[in-house]
C-alpha cells in the first residue's frame, strides 16, 4: 500500500508518536522512510554571523540528533531510513520534499512544539494536511 513515508519531526512527542507509526508502517509495507526537520527561518534568522547564527546552528544540530534517533530505531527494525535537515517554511518543506520523493504518506503530530493550545490541530499539520495533495496521517 505504500512504498514511500515521508515523516516530519521536531521533537515534540506527538512528532515521536508520529515518527513511531511512520516506523511500523514502513515495517509493515516494505517501504522507504525519509524523516525531515525543518528549522523554521520565521522563528529562526538564517545564518548571517550574529547571535542568531548560533541560536540556528544550535536548532540544525538539535533537529540532526532528532532525525539520527529515528534513524537507529528503524536501524533495530530492518528499516532503511534518509534523514534530511533543511531551512524554511516547514509545511512548504515538508511539502517539497514529499513531492521530490513521491510520497504515498505523510505522517505528521497532531501539534508540534510551537503550539499552546492542545484541543487544537497545529498549525504546520494543518497546513501540510490542506496542501500536500496526497494522504496524511495526523498522530496524537
Amino acid at each position: 500500500m505504500y512504498d514511500t513515508i515521508v515523516v516530519a519531526t521536531d521533537g515534540s512527542a506527538d512528532a515521536n508518536r508520529a515518527a513511531t507509526h511512520a516506523l511500523e508502517q514502513a515495517e509493515q509495507h516494505g517501504a522507504e522512510l525519509h524523516a525531515v526537520f525543518v528549522v523554521d527561518t520565521d522563528r529562526h534568522a538564517e545564518p548571517a554571523l550574529s547571535s542568531m547564527e548560533l541560536e540556528t546552528i544550535e536548532v540544525e544540530e538539535w533537529g540532526n540528533k532528532e532525525l539520527t534517533e529515528i534513524a537507529e530505531r528503524g536501524d533495530g527494525l530492518d528499516v532503511e531510513v534518509t534523514t534530511r535537515c533543511c531551512h524554511g517554511k516547514p509545511y512548504v518543506e515538508i511539502i517539497s520534499y514529499a513531492d521530490e520523493v513521491d510520497a504515498d504518506l505523510i505522517v505528521l503530530g497532531y501539534h508540534g512544539h510551537s503550539h499552546s493550545k492542545g484541543d487544537q490541530i497545529g498549525s504546520v499539520t494543518d497546513r501540510v494536511v490542506q496542501n500536500a495533495g496526497r494522504p496524511v496521517l495526523v498522530a496524537a
